[in-house]
């Protein structure tokens, strides 16, 4: 099984209709590690880890988002896999994250 990073950045009508949570909410049901928060410009920001497989699912999900949610555009980049997180979050603007 290999472990991935990803880095997204979401775009689109993101804030204010539970993206964070429900993303919190879908990627824990995938096993995954990560955080995902709100960003001052409107879009949302997370960083997920995991299998391969799993976070591919959360992308795919992140390109639709919670039903009123309007995604317009997901930016992945992949990063190197450092196994720094226990679990999922979702975090507000003052984390440390």
């Amino acid at each position: 099984m290999t472990m991935v990073r990803a880095h997204l950045i979401i775009e689109g009508l993101v804030q204010g209709v539970f993206f964070r949570a429900a993303t919190e909410d879908v990627a824990r049901r995938h096993g995954l590690c990560g955080w995902v928060k709100n960003n001052p410009d409107g879009t949302v920001e997370a960083v997920v880890e995991g299998p391969e497989e799993e976070v591919k699912k959360l992308i795919g999900w992140c390109r639709i988002g919670p039903p009123r949610a309007r995604v317009d555009k997901v930016d992945v980049r992949w990063e190197d896999y450092k196994n720094e997180f226990d679990d999922f979050q979702a975090v507000t603007r003052h984390s440390s994250y």
